[in-house]
């Protein structure tokens, strides 16, 4: 391997503009040596900004995988072709970083898995909020069992009025579905890592699309087209795992509410219960008396690179090169991505059946 990890990046469009190369430009171990966009304009973009000199522009991802001194590759595609591009550039020889969620279907992400097993090249999925100070404070506190055992929990991806207007966010062939798939994912990665549970037992899911034919609608991007909004407006998910436990997993994009959360948690244990709803809190009992304790969390702290300027995407992104060079796991694994992808599915099909979808 190279003194600098060469990093290739495949789809520059806002997530990789707005998170991945800004992040990696901060990482001296890093160099960008290649972008690649099916519009050709975007990827030169991004290489005049992020590339090193003579980096290098492709339209086709497949000849920038033919590339031998490419280390590691960034997905940052539409979620229909998570997979196939990650699977080919792992089979190329390349470590990979995909942007959440894993993938359009299960089995799909079933197959990324499987591509990295046989390769032995590392995969991970691009959950970053896992890197906030709250996120991983309260990892830190249930991994000490702090709250005894967590029996029931809530993923909150609540928003009131913030459609994603622009790109393919509305397309359902490309992205396979709405707010459940694109933020309803990320709390729902939150959850099961807090609770160390990836063994879903049921599910029962319900979709809604009943403000996306609204015309001109209030919206924090500005008004949606109603002939575009091909995927569901507000998403839940009631979802038991085998030891017992309960996930109840809240979505939506629009919603007629105040209660607005987005990739938050709340948690509650035999011994204590925590959530997010106004910083971090800590609930329990003491010598007979209810407590609540606030985490002071601008107080610096333990986990990774606390005390340097970096946000989460960079703190990600940090962790991610860094267990690269140094041969170690990155913190969000392939296999914990592709239980959050079963439940996903699970929650769309049983909304379309009706019928509640067991796990073997």
């Amino acid at each position: 391997m190279s003194e600098k990890l060469k990093v290739a990046i495949v789809g520059c469009g806002g997530i990789a503009n707005g998170k991945h190369m800004p992040s990696l430009s901060k990482l001296e171990q890093v160099e960008m040596v290649a972008f690649c966009d099916i519009v050709v304009e975007k990827a030169e973009e991004a290489a005049a900004k992020f590339g090193v000199e003579g980096a290098k522009v492709y339209k086709d991802y497949k000849e920038l995988l033919a590339d031998s001194s490419i280390d590691v590759v960034h997905v940052c595609t539409p979620n229909s072709s998570h997979a196939e591009i990650s699977i080919a550039a792992l089979e190329s020889g390349k470590h990979v970083m995909c942007e959440k969620p894993m993938a359009k279907t299960s089995e799909e992400a079933k197959q990324m898995v499987e591509a990295a097993k046989r390769t032995g090249k590392k995969l991970t999925i691009g959950y970053n909020n896992r890197f906030r100070p709250d996120s991983l404070h309260l990892h830190n506190v249930c991994t000490r069992g702090d709250l005894g055992e967590v029996y029931y929990a809530k993923a909150h991806a609540i928003r009131r009025r913030a459609v994603p207007t622009w790109g393919v966010f509305l397309d359902e062939e490309k992205q396979g579905g709405g707010p459940l798939i694109d933020i309803g994912t990320h709390a729902l990665d939150l959850t099961l890592w807090m609770m160390d549970n990836y063994k879903p037992k049921a599910v029962l899911g319900t979709t809604y699309h009943k403000l996306g034919h609204m015309e001109n609608a209030a919206n924090a991007f500005g008004p949606w087209n109603p002939e575009e909004f091909k995927v569901e407006d507000s998403a839940f998910g009631f979802i038991t795992m085998e030891n017992g436990a309960t996930i109840v997993l809240e979505s939506s994009w629009a919603l007629n509410t105040l209660d607005v959360d987005e990739a938050k948690v709340s948690l509650s244990g035999t011994l204590a219960g925590a959530d997010m709803k106004d910083g971090l809190r800590i609930n329990g009992e003491e010598f007979s008396r209810l407590y609540t304790k606030k985490v002071d969390l601008g107080a610096g702290g333990v986990a990774f690179f606390d005390g340097k300027a970096e946000n989460d995407s960079d703190i990600e992104a940090r962790q991610w090169i860094e267990s690269i060079i140094n041969d170690t796991e990155p913190l969000v694994k392939p296999e914990q991505a592709f239980v959050v992808t079963q439940i996903l599915e699970a929650i769309y099909e049983s909304a379309k059946t009706g019928k509640a979808v067991y796990f073997d």
